[in-house]
């Protein structure tokens, strides 16, 4: 069965999409082994908990790259917090290496860009045309 493009909710129809990219701190390589492994664990645990998928993850020794299909009601910025604060608490309480060589798990920033099937030319086409239907 072909996937449908869109979510529906008791209030809204929404396609969102997000590329989530952000690195540890000083942009260290710790992101390996067994430490790579119970992260994406903890990402997938994090996006169940709120209710959002991760569609595509990979980890990188020292970036995370997730696309995420999330509802309207989560701003990126609160997924991003949200994911972060979650797997640096935990992963630095499991892993000591990474409490001894870090004075926090990620950096402060993040980049973030919406995803959609549909291409900013056309949807201002679309709304251009409005008045002409």
């Amino acid at each position: 069965m072909k996937k449908q493009r869109w979510t529906t909710s008791n209030k809204a129809v929404f396609n969102i999409g997000y590329h989530l990219i952000w690195c540890p701190k000083y942009r260290r390589k710790v992101l390996t082994d067994s430490v790579e492994i119970r992260l994406k664990e903890l990402l997938y645990q994090k996006a169940e908990q709120l209710g959002i998928s991760i569609e595509k993850m990979e980890v990188m020794p020292d970036h995370v790259h997730l696309f995420v299909k999330s509802d309207p009601a989560h701003a990126p910025h609160y997924l991003v917090q949200q994911f972060k604060g979650y797997t640096s608490f935990t992963l630095r309480k499991e892993f000591a290496q990474l409490r001894s060589r870090l004075p926090t798990l990620w950096t402060r920033s993040y980049f973030c860009e919406s995803l959609g099937c549909i291409s900013e030319e056309t949807i201002k086409r679309y709304i251009e045309n409005q008045k002409n239907q």
